[in-house]
């Protein structure tokens, strides 16, 4: 009946891109992401084969594109799909049709070009392609009679969504017979998951589980392990941050400008509020969070901030309630933000030479580019400084070898370093790694994904993990699931 072929995100977590193909020849993409740290190195070039690189499989009969959600890994290979001569409809839930060009454009100024007339030309082609949809509304694919999809909330970002597509007389070919067409009349149910969220992170509701998946197409980032729970996790943010800040010096959190930056805004301003309310009633404790400046540097991040609060309609019942209680989660008084670069350079030079405490959020969250590496470069090599990785750290990443190395010197051995644009960093900074404050599902959460499916799946597709992840998600649900076929990639 179909086909799936993927052209990224089997053999790690960058590069999302699957094809659904079906038997008449018609196919359509899900997500074209970008490869990141190590999965990139082959693709990297700076001749003119560097988009056949990116695009590296053929785009004969691809009709349309199917994004779940904006996050680089999963739309930064757009550009050079649009420049490869794609053409068809993009689909998207309504809020990523308005992130994404956002995160388009941040993506070409970074990898590409910075030529305004190159950017401009990018994304009033992608405009004019981008087709919004809401949540849980069905809609047909353009020039696939017979295929029709529906976007889920998937609680990961801002407008992130599972797709489920209907599969009936789509799959059959031209010449089917009489019985065929009768045996096939049945659709067929195929779900690719996207990236699912955590229950209970902040600001987004919790993902459902779809009521019938047939074949399913899932990521296993935490296939092999558990999070913390939201109220762990949040005293061990609090209490991290605390202890750094006795140290002296600088709090930097690498993060990604859309969805973790404002979940950290949203859990911060929590601390805030709940230390506040306790310092009221006990006037003789020391509170060490009533000065501390909140710094989020990053244009990117403050756009989408703004965007977040635009659409307040898609937050979750206990965010809208702070709200409507008078609370800014995303906007309160201690948060500063910090746009234009020179400001930039100003707060990394002040930061350098006062060791002042602040909690610093910049983008990338795998420290791979962006204004974090200046503070990296700048502070790391400062025993007063402190890092906290709260996201997933890709192989190949900065982040990854601060993550592997920086704990080194403060276990007595000498300083790691990690390279940041070609120069040598020694690590003498404190390095934390919160692994609860992902906005990934975990284990548990993606077993009982499947598990609370009315028709459960006869097929499970695996991706977009690390080989242990998915090595251990397939074994878990094989054991759940002895009649289904599950396979990595």
């Amino acid at each position: 009946m179909f086909e799936i072929l993927h052209h990224g995100a089997v053999n790690g977590v960058t590069g999302s891109c699957h094809q659904l193909k079906l038997a008449n020849g018609l196919s359509l993409l899900v997500d074209c992401g970008l490869f990141q740290g190590a999965e990139s190195i082959d693709r990297e070039s700076g001749n003119e084969d560097f988009n056949r690189k990116q695009i590296d499989f053929p785009l004969a009969g691809i009709q349309a594109l199917v994004v779940t959600h904006c996050h680089i890994d999963h739309v930064g290979r757009i550009p050079y799909l649009l420049a490869a001569g794609f053409n068809g409809p993009v689909y998207a839930s309504e809020a990523t049709a308005q992130l994404l060009p956002l995160v388009i454009e941040d993506a070409i100024k970074v990898g590409v070009s910075r030529d305004e007339r190159l950017i401009r030309s990018v994304l009033q082609k992608l405009q004019s392609l981008l087709v919004p949809v809401p949540y849980k509304q069905w809609f047909d694919i353009a020039g696939i009679d017979g295929l029709k999809a529906k976007f889920h909330c998937a609680g990961h970002i801002l407008g992130s969504a599972y797709v489920e597509f209907d599969l009936a007389a789509a799959s059959l070919t031209a010449d089917a017979s009489p019985t065929e067409k009768h045996a096939r009349k049945k659709s067929h149910k195929i779900v690719f998951s996207g990236d699912l969220g955590a229950p209970y992170s902040p600001l987004l509701p919790a993902p459902k589980a779809p009521y019938r998946a047939d074949t399913l197409v899932i990521e296993s980032t935490y296939g092999d392990r558990v999070h913390e729970s939201r109220r762990q996790r949040r005293a061990q943010l609090q209490q991290v941050i605390e202890k750094c800040l006795k140290n002296g010096g600088t709090v930097l959190i690498p993060a990604f400008s859309i969805g973790r930056t404002q979940e950290l805004l949203y859990e911060l301003e929590e601390i805030i509020h709940r230390v506040g309310a306790a310092h009221t009633h006990n006037s003789g404790s020391d509170n060490v969070w009533e000065q501390l400046d909140i710094i989020v540097d990053s244009p990117l991040a403050a756009e989408f901030t703004a965007s977040y609060r635009a659409l307040k309609h898609l937050w979750d019942a206990e965010a809208r309630n702070k709200v409507r209680a008078g609370r800014h989660p995303l906007d309160f008084e201690q948060l500063l933000t910090v746009n234009r670069h020179a400001d930039h350079l100003n707060t990394v030079a002040y930061l350098k030479k006062t060791g002042r405490a602040a909690v610093v959020i910049a983008a990338s969250g795998m420290c791979s580019g962006g204004r974090i590496q200046n503070y990296l470069k700048a502070l790391l090599p400062d025993e007063r400084t402190d890092v906290i990785f709260v996201g997933y750290q890709a192989r190949g990443t900065a982040g990854r070898d601060i993550q592997q190395y920086g704990p080194r010197f403060r276990e007595g051995k000498s300083p790691g370093y990690v390279v940041l644009d070609g120069q040598r960093v020694d690590i003498k900074a404190g390095v934390y790694t919160l692994g609860g404050y992902s906005a990934h599902a975990d284990q548990r959460d993606l077993l009982n994904f499947v598990k609370r499916m009315r028709h459960k799946p006869q097929h499970i597709r695996i991706v977009h993990g690390d080989d242990e992840a998915k090595r251990e998600l397939r074994r878990l649900y094989r054991e759940m699931l002895p009649d289904t076929g599950v396979v990595i990639g």
